[in-house]
């Protein structure tokens, strides 16, 4: 098997993948943070990812939790991988009523076909309050040209 790759280009592979994600771009999503199995995204608070309440919905917190916990598996792996989700569960604690959501995925074990990421969710504008919880498993599959 291929070794990872080089800090800087594993960081912009992830940016180059980020950028082609309609769905991080239609909601607003952005890249916080770039490391070797961690990975966080960042979400503020709109009218189109809110619930009826006013809150960030939890479907919006759920999609950039997957992102995270799927680009942190990503790091890991080499020019020839890809990576899909195969599941992932959600526990919210709190509602997100701040104006800043911060996703972190963080890797539990990578391994030659599946990855398990912890899944965080805090709300920014509280002290880091963390609001929701989660765990993921991801197949790593070859890249298709």
């Amino acid at each position: 098997m291929d070794s990872p790759l080089p800090l800087p280009r594993m960081q912009q592979r992830i940016r180059d993948s980020f950028a082609r994600q309609g769905l991080m771009q239609h909601l607003g999503a952005t890249l916080a943070e770039t490391e070797p199995g961690r990975i966080a995204i960042q979400l503020s608070r709109r009218r189109e990812v809110s619930q009826h309440n006013g809150f960030i919905h939890a479907g919006a917190l759920g999609a950039i939790a997957d992102s995270a916990g799927g680009y942190a598996a990503f790091t890991l792996f080499t020019e020839a991988d890809d990576v899909l989700s195969i599941e992932y569960k959600m526990n919210f604690m709190s509602p997100a009523a701040g104006e800043r959501v911060e996703a972190v995925g963080t890797v539990v074990k990578s391994g030659r076909t599946l990855t398990v990421c912890n899944l965080e969710v805090f709300d920014l504008e509280t002290n880091r309050k963390l609001i929701a919880v989660g765990q993921q498993t991801l197949i790593r599959v070859p890249l298709k040209a």
